[in-house]
């Protein structure tokens, strides 16, 4: 039978850093710092698996139990006390830890093994009454709420109100004789809530905490982060049993949560913050608001020093920004955690460019670190700074706005790894959760009113600020040189290190000029379609494509075709100059023809009037273009079959622009796309309109220029013809749109409605 149960202790560890599948990554961690010698408090974990069976009706066998009482023993044997003696007890935290990191999402219990004789112990043996007793009602708050199911606000409000009786204003000056009796509050709310005495055997305590661990995997939260960041739901997650180590001893004692780097901005600095004479969940929990790390050195100078030490040996062997957690117990430091950190996309680029030149990782490390759809955030619009605005309040840059909590609770931590603002801690804000809404002084803020948040300031607005573009897209557009840009640097040149690691060529989507001038200052090696029907909603152009749908006859659309033909050529004039020698993938016209039509209202009747045609024909015309399944109806290549003038005009289009782009001395690569396609009989009727028209316009100005024809495999039939097609075309794209919608029957317009039920089920994978 396998082991489901590992120790850690006294620089010594069953497990490594490469069993995050086993242990998770928090117990894979604490198991590798202990062996790294860093000082961490004894401990065991539990492996990843017992959760999955546990979930799936396994319950808690006598082989586990057998196992955790053995670990308890040597628990007990590196800390040197014992759990549940009168006189000696040993404390311990239960913490979740599932492989991939999530701040915040499961549960934890500190102080597990308090009872109300250990409880005298600690007092004791601590020679500090009101600390024994600060621990003791933490236990019971995060018991009774986890455990047994008593909403927390309810404990807050008992401890809220002993607060106001003392005078004091923070949860650390409240009296021992008070906690003392916030104590026999507690264990009365439990019992009149849920019917039953909270457990005092620490056995009983223990194994209802780790069961409760194993449930937080099922939690609403939980399965919502796991879902939305593509986290499988097996395996579950471990559960680390681990000696307590005290920061609520007194003013030489204290926790935190630091990262060897900004977060934020990805500046190589010591951030994060830390609280005198608390606990740690007071920090990643946003109960209190916490201190900046920096003044940890004036307070608690020789476990300051330790802790600069630790985090970068840390840094230095995880090749990573580390995100810590520790305790200062009596001035020795411990350290409770060590994780990745999350970081915003712009910390995310500056680390990995700084790391590679420092040595610590590859350039191909560097890309890898980077997911590609982060990057997109680069490219958002930030609040103009020449607004004026007076701002209302202000909190920790981390659109979270919360009164308390400081830049690393799990509130900023989760907001910043999922690219959205945060800012906490916000002290001059007063939340009335029951009424929605905030004030700010005299100001009061409702739900649904607009503000600002700044969340690389930290700065809340009243109303809706105006934006300008981003640090990136500014440097593109030319209005900010590169010099000045640091992100962009950064930016720049890690594209530029997947560029040399790649093996594809990356072409983009563009339907203008203007569109494809950016592709390429991004670095685009091509269009990979160019959609010409977008070009006709232009301007006045509508008019003439409108001209040329009411046509009654060839004629009358030939002469509609040509106005449209010099705008075309024009447009694949700028896209083919833009684009500088790259490919141009042209896809001809797409659309039904009733999309171009106005549907009623003042708009019919400029129309009609335009086209000299009453409004009661106009409408009657309209209707007969409608379809029942547009979709599937009148487009793409049978627009060209049925009318192929449409296509000649856009071929002699492209291959005029092609020509005259040439003659300026810029090499021209023309990608002609026939849209639709399910037959090789068809694509052959619309490349052979193609090729002629490209005869006929090279042929009369004395021109060679190399083009090819394909198309754009999107209905089932293509695909399953595609070996007679491929013989006839020059190029493939697929139209995965239309293809999946084909191929699964449905139709991604209405599909929403039902395909989030269809994944939940399993009936299709995420």
């Amino acid at each position: 039978m396998s082991k489901s149960v590992f120790s850690f202790g006294n620089g010594i560890a069953e497990g490594t850093r490469e069993w995050k599948d086993r242990l998770g990554g928090k117990g894979a961690n604490l198991h590798e710092m202990t062996n790294l010698g860093i000082p961490v408090p004894p401990g065991f974990t539990i492996s990843c698996d017992v959760c999955d069976s546990y979930l799936a009706g396994g319950g808690i066998t006598a082989a586990l139990r057998t196992e955790v009482n053995a670990a308890l023993v040597k628990l007990e044997a590196d800390s040197g006390r014992r759990f549940g003696d009168p006189l000696n007890p040993l404390l311990v935290s239960v913490r979740s830890g599932a492989r991939v990191s999530m701040p915040g999402m499961m549960e934890t219990i500190l102080n597990l093994g308090l009872n109300d004789t250990t409880v005298e112990a600690l007092a004791a043996q601590s020679n500090n009454p009101r600390f024994a007793y600060d621990s003791y009602r933490r236990f019971l708050q995060m018991y009774g709420d986890v455990v047994m199911g008593v909403d927390i606000h309810q404990f807050e409000a008992l401890l809220t109100s002993k607060r106001m009786v003392a005078g004091v204003k923070t949860d650390a000056e409240v009296p021992a004789e008070a906690l003392k009796t916030l104590v026999g509050e507690y264990k009365a709310l439990v019992r009149h809530t849920v019917g039953k005495e909270l457990p005092m055997d620490p056995h009983e305590q223990l194994w209802g905490a780790i069961e409760a661990v194993w449930k937080s995997w099922t939690l609403k939260k939980a399965v919502d982060y796991r879902r939305v960041h593509f986290i499988p739901e097996a395996p579950g997650t471990a559960v680390n049993v681990m000696a307590m180590v005290f920061g609520n001893l007194g003013t030489d004692s204290g926790t935190g949560v630091a990262f060897t780097r900004d977060p934020s901005t990805g500046e190589r600095r010591f951030y994060g913050e830390f609280l005198v004479n608390a606990q740690g969940e007071d920090v990643v929990a946003g109960i209190r608001t916490p201190l900046p790390i920096s003044e940890m050195q004036q307070a608690l100078p020789d476990a300051y020093t330790a802790l600069l030490a630790v985090q970068d040996k840390l840094e230095q062997h995880f090749r990573d920004m580390q995100d810590l957690e520790f305790t200062v117990e009596r001035g020795t430091l411990y350290m409770l955690q060590t994780r990745t950190g999350k970081r915003t996309v712009a910390a995310a680029v500056r680390i990995a460019h700084e790391m590679v030149a420092e040595g610590l990782i590859t350039k191909d490390d560097a890309v890898r670190r980077v997911h590609p759809a982060q990057l997109d955030q680069l490219l958002h619009p930030v609040l103009d700074p020449t607004a004026h605005a007076t701002s209302i309040c202000a909190g920790l840059p981390a659109s979270v706005l919360t009164e308390r909590g400081g830049m690393t609770s799990h509130a900023a931590v989760v907001a910043r790894g999922m690219g959205k603002c945060a800012i906490v801690g916000c002290k001059d804000i007063s939340v009335d959760i029951a009424h929605r809404r905030f004030t700010v002084g005299e100001m009061v803020v409702s739900e649904g009113d607009w503000i600002t948040l700044d969340g690389g300031t930290g700065k809340v607005y009243p109303g809706h600020l105006p934006t300008v573009p981003s640090e990136v897209m500014r440097v593109i557009g030319g209005s900010l040189a590169a010099d000045n840009a640091p992100v962009f640097k950064s930016y720049d040149e890690l594209l530029g290190w997947a560029d040399d690691a790649r093996r594809l060529a990356v072409r983009a989507n563009a339907d203008t000029p203007k569109d494809a001038r950016v592709a390429r200052q991004f670095g685009a090696e091509g269009i990979g379609l160019c959609r010409t029907e977008h070009m006709f909603f232009e301007g006045d152009r509508i008019t003439p494509m409108r001209e040329m749908i009411v046509a009654h006859d060839e004629a009358g659309r030939r002469r509609a075709l040509a106005k449209l033909l010099p705008m075309q050529r024009a447009d694949f004039e700028g896209i083919f100059e833009a684009m500088a020698g790259f490919p141009v993938t042209i896809r001809l016209l797409d659309p039904p023809l009733h999309e171009f039509l106005p549907h009623g209202g003042e708009e019919s009747k400029l129309l009609a009037r335009t086209l000299g045609m009453n409004r009661a024909e106009l409408t009657h015309l309209v209707e007969s273009l409608r379809e029942t399944n547009p979709m599937l109806g009148h487009r793409g290549c049978r627009l060209g079959i049925t009318y192929p003038e449409i296509t000649e005009m856009q071929a002699r289009a492209i291959f005029e622009a092609a020509v005259k782009v040439k003659r300026r001395g810029i090499d021209v690569r023309p990608e002609i796309m026939i849209p639709l396609v399910s037959t090789v009989e068809e694509f052959v009727n619309q490349r052979q309109v193609v090729d002629e028209q490209a005869e006929k316009v090279l042929g009369a100005m004395g021109e060679d220029i190399p083009y090819l024809v394909g198309t754009m495999i999107e209905l089932p039939r293509a695909a399953l013809t595609a070996d007679l097609i491929a013989a006839k075309a020059e190029f493939f794209s697929f139209g995965t749109n239309d293809l999946t919608q084909t191929t699964l029957g449905l139709s991604r317009d209405d599909a929403g409605r039902f395909l989030p039920l269809y994944v939940e089920k399993g009936i299709f994978p995420e």
